[in-house]
């Protein structure tokens, strides 16, 4: 079992920047892939960022490369995601997400909620126009 919580939504402008974190409890942290989805109103989960359980092997939605980036810290038990140049389009609560299956996720990718056991509460993060 493992308990998410999220931090550090908030109001920003466009163009601006947020950094999100998630504290994770239990000791097999260091062995869970993690991930990162988003959710605006009336529309589907969607899959933002994937790091692996030894951090080396991340993965992004094509619609936050090159402005969002993963990290994890397996010695503090949090995950993060800094996020850079934020769009009106990005509005939306964002979930963290974990899956202690991490051989399943080096191959499947875990791009898709189901892939997850365990979710956050999640945080709201508004960019404005």
């Amino acid at each position: 079992q493992v308990q998410l919580v999220e931090s550090g939504g908030g109001l920003v402008q466009a163009g601006g920047s947020l950094r999100l974190s998630c504290a994770a409890s239990g000791r097999a942290f260091s062995s869970y892939h993690m991930g990162w989805f988003r959710q605006a109103p009336g529309k589907e989960r969607d899959f933002v960022a994937a790091i692996s359980w030894s951090g080396g092997n991340t993965h992004y939605a094509d619609s936050v490369k090159g402005r969002f980036t993963i990290s994890r810290d397996n010695a503090k038990n949090t995950v993060t995601l800094q996020m850079n140049n934020l769009k009106p389009e990005d509005t939306a609560v964002y979930y963290c997400a974990a899956q202690a299956n991490s051989v399943y996720c080096s191959r499947s990718g875990c791009f898709v909620p189901t892939d997850y056991d365990y979710w956050g509460q999640g945080t709201q993060v508004t960019v404005s126009s």
